[in-house]
């Protein structure tokens, strides 16, 4: 069984943040799909995603191509498959996240605009939901300049 971890951003913008994660996770051997709310972010998030730093290539894809099964990272967007066998999901914009999911899955980060105020709550109802469920799940914050853990269910 996996956790959901819940990344608060309030110092980093995502497009900073994002690129950091998804280097630990290819780190670990895993896949990873990131999911967003619609095809529009997705497009943005790959232009930044090859716009990164040449000695930190993120090799990525957007969902729909024909190379999916291949995509160490693949953007997709709620209701498409995740078509590249995940060990992981980054859940970005308040995009959905089934229990199941997390249950069945290495991790599941949820990244959410810590300066957004609607963003923060569907964060916390989102917590609420998965911690309900059982879902095992840590809060990390870098409101101190460094990501730290601040709760853990």
């Amino acid at each position: 069984m996996g956790a959901a971890f819940f990344y608060h951003l309030t110092r980093a913008p995502l497009e900073a943040t994002l690129p950091m994660l998804l280097g630990k996770s290819l780190g670990a051997g895993w896949k990873v799909v990131v999911r967003g709310p619609n095809r529009a972010r997705m497009e943005w998030l790959d232009q930044k995603l090859w716009l990164g730093p040449e000695d930190a290539f993120l090799p990525h894809g957007l969902s729909g191509g024909p190379h999916d099964a291949h995509q160490p990272v693949l953007l997709t967007v709620a209701g498409e498959a995740a078509g590249n066998n995940p060990a992981c999901l980054m859940a970005i914009d308040g995009a959905e996240v089934a229990t199941k999911e997390v249950q069945t899955l290495e991790r599941v980060c949820i990244l959410f605009d810590g300066t957004d105020e609607e963003a923060v709550q569907v964060a916390r109802g989102q917590w609420k939901a998965l911690t309900s469920a059982g879902c095992s799940a840590q809060y990390w914050s870098e409101e101190t300049g460094r990501w730290e853990k601040k709760a853990e269910s």
